[in-house]
């Protein structure tokens, strides 16, 4: 009586039986049963992504700080906690994996615009006024020597 399941244990009340009315007979019920079959919640959730593919191209393309390398890394190591059926961990390194892709995209980006700002004013002559003042040493010019 102290909260143990034993053997002089007695199983739950089933529900109550109710008789059939008289005037109803077994002949006149359907005789088709419908089951409802509902999906459990685990198999309706899609499984917490790795973003390999994400991160083999950061590493091969823009891997900046090893950035990409890294990411790589924790995308095995999410796979790896998947196929085991730690989802709660596979979860937790594929959001790091997609944070360092996020970082190593961005700074790709940026040293990209930074490249293409500076070839377009080099390009524009921006820099030409400062070439201008510059005077080589003695005896290197193109004048009489």
């Amino acid at each position: 009586g102290n909260g143990e399941k034993g053997p002089g244990v007695s199983p739950p009340p089933l529900p109550p039986y109710e008789v059939l009315p008289t005037e109803v007979s077994m002949e006149e019920m359907p005789r088709s049963t419908t089951v409802m079959v509902e999906e459990t919640q685990q198999q309706q959730s899609p499984p917490p992504r790795d973003h390999l593919v994400w991160s083999l191209f950061t590493t091969l393309y823009g891997n900046f700080c090893c950035l990409g390398l890294l990411a790589f890394v924790f995308s095995v190591k999410s796979r790896d906690r998947k196929v085991l059926g730690d989802f709660s961990g596979a979860l937790s390194y594929g959001s790091t994996a997609k944070y360092l892709n996020i970082t190593a995209l961005v700074i790709n980006i940026v040293i990209v615009v930074i490249v293409i700002v500076v070839v377009s004013l080099v390009a524009a002559g921006v820099f030409r006024q400062y070439q201008s003042h510059y005077q080589p040493p003695y005896g290197y010019g193109y004048g009489r020597t």
